[in-house]
């Protein structure tokens, strides 16, 4: 008997994975371990291995087409065995897209589960189905990003709950009533709550946008892949919070002697120079610990504390941008702390992530000190409440009791989400960094 060869399930919340390519061709002779295919999740490409050793034969996949987790893709056996799809045949769905661009993917049974949204028949994933029956949701209104947008998986259903606003029940039964997405309705009652005249603004016909004008386009670059969901989700980010910024200059001179203090005593014996990023990340750690409203994020009916400190380190890849998690950075020694940052940067820039080395954050830092900004607002990474933009330390001339001097100065950026921190709490947090930025013995008092 062939074995199987599926798509192996790929951390908690993976439900599908794009298919990019066959390392291996077809009845070529494999070894177990071996890379035979690459796939892709949101943020994502790296290798799926064979499970057994033999010949392997292919299944009907070409690159684009979306697979559901625990397909079987493929059977290693006897040079003179075939693959056969078993049961119904798979249906082919064409995806919404220009003639020429035109891919197909492969849509399997186990989506039995079918409802009419706006672009037509979309299926529906079990556990998406059972959520939504749970939280009373309408998965006709639920945007499927599954099987090439239409399929309906669990997280389409969790970012449809997170994205809900508040609305009185007149005007939700009314927007049901004619049609309206509240999510895209500005509330203009107590606390932003949508009401009623918001509902009837809402549903009157809107003027149709202005076309584009006539320009040269010398390339058009496609938005999908990495580039496609950081485009969706920074946008519904900015649509969806009430952003605040702080911006506090700190003293980083007592900072940067004590990482250079540091640096020569462990780098040899670490086999690494611990960076300010390292250093810093400790820190906001050990603040979010004493302040855990900053380390937090909105459900729909409620604010939750998280008891996990998370943190998210911004990183910069051929991809686009990629946020690689350091779990429980509050209970990580330095060492510790940057080894791990280190092993999930390497396998970001080179395209190995694993989908739970990038998700599950509960703060996240972004650095663009090195490339000489001083100051900038960066977007919040939903569900997170906050964000800490981080510029370059640079020497200023400074007063200093009644003496002018030289300093190295740094100024940090938080942006947080008002709709669950007020401006003075999250002040508050901002200053802890401040003090141990300044001074670093400090640290000591909250390890």
């Amino acid at each position: 008997m062939p074995e199987e060869f599926f798509v192996p399930k790929l951390g908690q919340t993976v439900e599908e994975v794009t298919f990019v390519t066959w390392l291996v061709e077809d009845g070529e002779k494999v070894s177990q371990g071996q890379g035979v295919m690459e796939v892709e999740t949101d943020k994502a490409v790296f290798p799926v291995e064979a499970n057994a050793k033999g010949y392997i034969h292919l299944g009907p996949f070409k690159a684009g087409d979306v697979i559901p987790v625990l397909t079987v893709v493929a059977i290693i056996g006897k040079q003179d065995d075939k693959f056969e799809v078993k049961g119904a045949a798979p249906a082919v769905v064409e995806v919404d897209s220009a003639p020429e661009q035109q891919t197909t993917s492969v849509v399997t049974p186990e989506a039995k589960s079918a409802v009419t949204g706006e672009s037509g028949r979309v299926f529906v994933s079990p556990r998406a189905r059972k959520l939504a029956d749970e939280t009373s949701v309408d998965v006709a209104q639920v945007t499927p990003t599954g099987y090439a947008g239409v399929r309906v998986t669990e997280r389409d259903v969790r970012d449809f709950l997170n994205q809900l606003p508040k609305a009185t029940p007149v005007a939700q039964r009314m927007a049901a009533d004619v049609g309206v997405d509240l999510r895209g309705v500005v509330g203009s009652g107590p606390g932003g709550r949508i009401v009623k005249q918001d509902i009837t603004r809402a549903a009157q016909p809107s003027v149709p946008a202005t076309p584009l004008p006539v320009a040269d386009v010398v390339e058009r670059l496609p938005l999908k892949g990495v580039r496609g969901i950081i485009a969706e989700r920074m946008g519904t980010s900015v649509h969806t919070t009430a952003r605040v910024t702080l911006l506090m200059e700190v003293d980083a001179t007592e900072f940067v002697a004590a990482r250079e203090r540091i640096k020569s005593k462990v780098s040899e014996e670490w086999g690494f120079a611990p960076s300010y990023n390292d250093l810093l990340a400790k820190i906001v750690a050990a603040a979010l610990r004493r302040f855990p409203y900053m380390n937090a994020r909105l459900a729909p009916d409620a604010v939750e504390l998280l008891g996990h400190v998370n943190i998210g380190m911004a990183v910069e890849t051929d991809r686009g941008l990629l946020v690689p998690v350091i779990r429980d950075a509050d209970q990580k020694g330095l060492r510790e702390f940057g080894e791990d940052f280190r092993r999930l940067v390497d396998s970001a820039r080179a395209g190995r992530s694993m989908p739970d080395d990038l998700s599950g954050g509960t703060f996240t830092i972004t650095n663009l000190g090195m490339y000489d900004v001083d100051a900038f607002t960066p977007v919040i990474n939903l569900p997170e409440a906050a964000i800490l933009g981080v510029g370059r330390i640079a020497p200023k001339v400074v007063p200093r009791g009644t003496e002018i001097v030289v300093r190295q100065m740094w100024t940090l950026c938080l942006v947080f989400d008002h709709r669950l921190v007020d401006g003075a709490p999250a002040a508050r947090f901002l200053q802890m960094i401040k003090a141990l930025v300044e001074d670093p013995a400090l640290f000591i008092v909250y390890m």
